[in-house]
């Protein structure tokens, strides 16, 4: 059996838990004639840490759309330098996300002091788990350039 990782992880707990939430929404609308109205604010929230964290997973697995008919064409080398220049633009993108997400939680956090209306929650805190989840992302670019780099290097890229 595979080990999940904890990006992995976290990605489970996080869909299970909106699956968990749906469902007891639903059920409390059929039943009770009722709906909960903080249901829709953490599935919502739910729903971007998922996207998130999956964009990490996505690239732990090299499942990222590609552009494969014209790379393929190129030689090894080249491949590795535009995959590493993409990985490159990539990152610069999560740290533009990640200072907008900053500015955000400051704004929240200090001046307008932002809270949701069906659980009276700061709105900070779900921006800083999107903020904290991008983490993984760029751990995840990182580990993928430091491969291409040292495979660049060591010459198996012409291989």
């Amino acid at each position: 059996m595979k080990k999940l990782s904890i990006e992995e992880i976290i990605a489970a707990i996080i869909l299970g838990t909106m699956a968990v939430i749906a469902f007891v929404n639903t059920m409390s609308r059929y039943l009770f004639k009722l709906s909960i109205a903080a249901t829709e604010e953490i599935v919502v929230n739910a729903f971007v840490w998922l996207t998130v964290i999956g964009i990490a997973i996505a690239f732990k697995r090299g499942s990222h759309l590609n552009m494969t008919f014209l790379v393929g064409k190129l030689p090894k080398t080249l491949q590795r330098i535009l995959a590493i220049f993409s990985l490159g633009l990539t990152a610069v993108v999560f740290v533009i996300v990640d200072y907008y997400l900053v500015k955000e939680i400051q704004r929240d956090m200090f001046l307008f002091q932002t809270r949701t209306e069906a659980l009276n929650v700061p709105v900070w805190i779900y921006t800083s788990v999107t903020l904290a989840l991008t983490g993984f992302v760029f751990k995840e670019i990182a580990v993928l350039m430091i491969s291409q780099i040292k495979q660049l290097l060591k010459g198996e890229a012409d291989k």
